[in-house]
């Protein structure tokens, strides 16, 4: 039996993201975004609340980072998390480089996206920004042998957003469409 808990946003644990963007006076900050998302094979979305200072330099510039958090990032990515750039500086939490496209990407970051913003859907409280991914730069021993990324030696740190939890990546439990040859199998018997 499930029992009805009303309209619950419940698509969580996600990837824990910290976005890079440059402000309309050329600063650099750094958000923690928990509502990042694929829109298909060539776009992801960053959804973000209105009420934040890097929003108004993402219109204006139309270029972002999306950085992976892993252990080793998560005290300066909570700490960018927890402060409003209306307030602080944060420019100067990462050690940083442009990407190909002038958006601020981190360093340490095991896994970067370079994007553009192509769209913004708006919401009464999110701008919901459509972007095409330029680059993706990975660490290097984050990498199969083949150059594919391997999410269990990059070990994204993931969220929870119901209780504000941070939760490690787990160990593969098998690979895509081998369940279904079982089922399938066990069907037929």
């Amino acid at each position: 039996m499930k029992k009805n808990i009303g309209s619950v946003l419940a698509l969580y644990p996600m990837p824990l993201t910290v976005i890079g963007s440059e402000g309309e006076d050329g600063k650099i900050n750094w958000m923690l975004a928990g509502h990042v998302g694929i829109i298909g094979h060539d776009k992801i979305m960053v959804s973000m609340h209105k009420a934040h200072f890097s929003n108004r330099g993402i219109r204006a510039n139309k270029i972002l980072s999306v950085n992976l958090v892993d252990e080793n990032l998560l005290p300066a990515a909570d700490y960018v998390g927890s402060v409003s750039a209306l307030k602080v500086d944060k420019s100067s939490v990462f050690a940083w480089h442009r990407g190909n496209n002038g958006a601020p990407v981190i360093e340490k970051a095991p896994l970067s996206m370079v994007c553009r913003v192509v769209d913004n859907y708006e919401t009464e409280t999110f701008d919901n920004f459509i972007c095409t991914i330029e680059s993706t730069l990975v660490a290097e021993d984050a990498l199969t042998p083949q150059g594919k990324i391997d999410y269990g030696r990059l070990k994204p740190v993931l969220f929870e957003m119901p209780t504000y939890s941070y939760l490690k990546t787990g160990e593969v439990i098998g690979k895509c469409l081998d369940f279904a040859k079982e089922y399938k199998n066990k069907e037929e018997k």
